[in-house]
């Protein structure tokens, strides 16, 4: 059976929706190098897990890489300087979110040196154990950039542990508009192959399995060229629908394999890994009909997103026309108030788009049609999830899967009364966060206030004991006086 023909055996022909890639102009156009900006705004949260500390003081001369805030616990990842200068400021940026609420950031004014650190290399990395491979990457503060940004070393020594088998690297970029990973593997496919044996060595898996969509010849030619006799690394084209570049269709494609519901890939033995990485700067796509000069290119973290559009070119007619910031993909990004929030780690899409790429924000009843739960490509029934939600009846939307959606779009894509479905999932998932949490701190109260009281009876209960030996022995004194005279 041929890969492609395995896929439809697998999946079938209905999940995921078909969106105009927009990819091109801008994948097309070489990456160009921005110039470091006068000032960077690094957000101390830039990954999933705990944000990182400062250990910085303000005035503070640094040098590019070098650390300037650490992880805080496992699930956390260090921020380090992407140019040398002086820290101007620990303080409060608006984050990259639609709320427009602000987010602890450490503020860098840039020298003009860009002057880096000492560095310690290694001449033959896999000379080194697999522990020593995710000690490294922790300290260097990669993230994964498929979406979530979560720290890679946590997944390296989860890998090992678990004894993965199969190494996915994620090179699917479903996004549209987005094109920077297409970009970094036509340019990049011999350092990005490099990788994945490094990856292969400190996970122990026994494969690569590299999913590129079947809208990007030109990657999966750079690729195949540079996997060439590079046996256990494998380039698999897949069919571009969204949302291929989710981990969980990724695999099950890919492999066969179908991760549980509200498991990890581990289970299955698989780890996935998107194809780039960054630590001090990234290329991200700035893309959209009011961008005046679409493409890709490279910025360091913490440059102001107004920054990276001035130097594409600036907005069409001085951006009149604009109806919609976006930093991200239009499927899964984030709406921002304004320009000046920074590109972070896993900024990999800067949208400008016009009314014409924006679709009509009233919803309409809903006419029961059915689309979103074709589309779903978790087989999920977003409608009677989302009536569920609406009456506050958390615990049957759970029962209906509400825990396995990954929050694609695909549904509110293809709704026709242009329900904001994906809302009420976000919506539902953080009351019951809220909840849970609710519980915890309910039940960590009844458990200090039963052990306040087992204390208290244990501690009568010692003064009772203690008196009626008092008491006791004064009687036996008592008796005993009584006695001799």
């Amino acid at each position: 059976m041929g890969f492609m023909n395995l896929f439809k055996h697998f999946l079938g022909d209905d999940w995921g929706v078909h969106p105009d890639d927009h990819k091109r102009p801008a994948a097309d156009q070489a990456v160009r190098v921005m110039p470091v900006p006068a000032k960077l705004y690094l957000p101390l949260q830039q990954h999933l897990g705990a944000p990182a500390r400062p250990v910085v003081l303000v005035g503070q001369k640094v040098k590019k890489g070098e650390l300037i805030a650490e992880a805080q616990g496992m699930i956390s990842a260090p921020i380090h300087a992407p140019t040398s200068g002086v820290i101007a400021a620990v303080t409060e940026i608006t984050a990259p979110h639609p709320s427009g609420l602000t987010l602890p950031a450490i503020i860098l004014e840039a020298d003009g040196l860009d002057e880096w650190c000492e560095l310690q290399g290694c001449a033959d990395p896999f000379a080194l154990d697999a522990a020593e491979i995710g000690k490294r990457v922790a300290a260097a503060g990669v993230v994964g950039l498929g979406g979530a940004a979560f720290p890679s070393s946590v997944k390296l020594s989860g890998a090992s542990r678990s004894k993965v088998k199969t190494l996915v690297m994620n090179g699917g970029e479903c996004e549209p508009y987005l094109s920077c990973d297409d970009r970094q593997m036509r340019d990049n496919a011999a350092g990005i192959v490099d990788g994945i044996r490094i990856m292969l060595h400190a996970t122990g898996a026994e494969v690569a399995l590299v999913g590129i969509e079947d809208n990007k010849p030109e990657a999966i030619a750079a690729m195949q060229a540079a996997a060439a006799g590079v046996d256990k690394v494998h380039i698999r084209p897949v069919p571009a629908r969204y949302p291929m570049g989710s981990e969980k269709q990724l695999v099950q494609v890919l492999t066969g394999l179908e991760v549980p519901a509200e498991g990890r890939t581990f289970d299955i033995g698989v780890i996935v890994h998107n194809v780039g990485t960054a630590l001090v700067s990234r290329v991200l796509t700035v893309n959209g009909q009011c961008a005046s000069q679409p493409g890709n290119i490279e910025v360091r973290i913490g440059t102001l997103a107004e920054a990276v559009i001035a130097f594409a070119g600036g907005l069409k007619g001085d951006g009149l026309g604009l109806a919609r910031r976006i930093m991200g993909g239009p499927m899964m990004g984030m709406q921002i108030p304004h320009w000046r929030v920074p590109v972070v780690k896993g900024t990999s899409g800067i949208l400008a788009l016009d009314a014409t790429e924006v679709a009509a924000s009233e919803p309409d009843p809903c006419i029961r049609c059915g689309s979103c739960v074709k589309a779903c490509p978790m087989g999920l029934l977003p409608l009677e999830m989302s009536a569920r939600i609406r009456n506050e009846a958390y615990g049957e939307a759970v029962d209906l899967g509400l825990k396995d959606c990954i929050a694609c779009g695909c549904c509110a894509y293809v709704c026709p009364s242009r329900i904001p479905l994906v809302q009420y999932f976000v919506h539902a998932k953080g009351e019951l966060a809220a909840q849970d949490r609710a519980k915890l701190r309910g039940d960590a109260t009844k458990k200090m206030a039963k052990q306040r009281q087992e204390r208290l009876d244990r501690e009568n209960r010692e003064k009772v004991e203690a008196a009626a030996k008092r008491l006791g022995g004064e009687a036996a004194g008592r008796a005993g006086s009584t006695a001799q005279g």
